[in-house]
């Protein structure tokens, strides 16, 4: 249980320091790369919760108003990156 709480945080904090990383950049393809890793970031939050969903880490009821949360994030993160690369 600690591993898996341990391992939400630190990719929860991942994604918003590759953002902040990636924008204080001074080009744009490394602001780019930056927010891919912040993206992969964002997936692995979203394999945990699920996991932590399922192995009962705590009322399931309180992952779907998260869950729901980190896809928006993917959305916004992918339609960044997409209006980058145009």
């Amino acid at each position: 249980m600690y591993g898996l709480t341990s391992q939400i945080r630190r990719s929860s904090v991942s994604v918003a320091s590759n953002i902040a990383e990636g924008y204080g950049r001074r080009s744009k393809p490394e602001y780019i790369q930056f927010l891919h890793i912040a993206l992969g970031s964002l997936r692995e939050l979203d394999t945990q919760l699920i996991i932590a969903k399922e192995v009962d880490l705590a009322e399931k009821n309180l992952f779907t108003p998260l869950l729901n949360e980190v896809e928006e994030m993917q959305s916004i993160l992918v339609a960044s990156l997409n209006k980058l690369k145009a």
